[in-house]
């Protein structure tokens, strides 16, 4: 519908009613499925950001669901402490050690069978850290 500087009210109102009367036309959407990453004994869920190990929910922070995510989209893969910074935090900083300890520590608590003997989350001396998929 084209409406120009010269159409008054009634010609406007004319052209809508017009477009209107028309049949609608209906189009089918298609959503894409949401991932789901599926580990022996944990699953995440993106779009939900939850956890489940086994048939229970883990309660995250936004930050440890997020660092576990970046973590997990990319298995075996090493991270380092300023990689995962800057990719979770959004932010270049020289003082992230702690940061990224912290939440590593947290999560280990949370989703580790033995947060003293990790099975997913691993580090890698003197490098950073990686997800690991367990053999079932």
């Amino acid at each position: 519908m084209i409406l120009t500087f010269k159409d008054d009210e009634d010609q406007v109102l004319n052209k809508v009613l017009t477009l209107l009367s028309g049949e609608p036309k209906f189009m089918t959407v298609q959503h894409d499925t949401a991932p789901v990453f599926t580990f022996p004994g944990l699953t995440i869920h993106p779009y939900q950001r939850q956890v489940f190990r086994g048939e229970t929910e883990i309660p995250l922070t936004h930050l440890e669901f997020s660092v576990l995510l970046y973590l997990a989209q990319q298995p075996g893969r090493v991270f380092s402490q300023q990689q995962i910074f800057e990719a979770v935090w959004n932010e270049d900083s020289e003082t992230c050690q702690h940061s990224v300890v912290s939440i590593i520590h947290q999560l280990r608590k949370k989703i580790e069978p033995d947060p003293a003997q990790p099975v997913y989350i691993q580090t890698v001396i003197h490098t950073g850290y990686k997800f690991v998929v367990p053999k079932e």
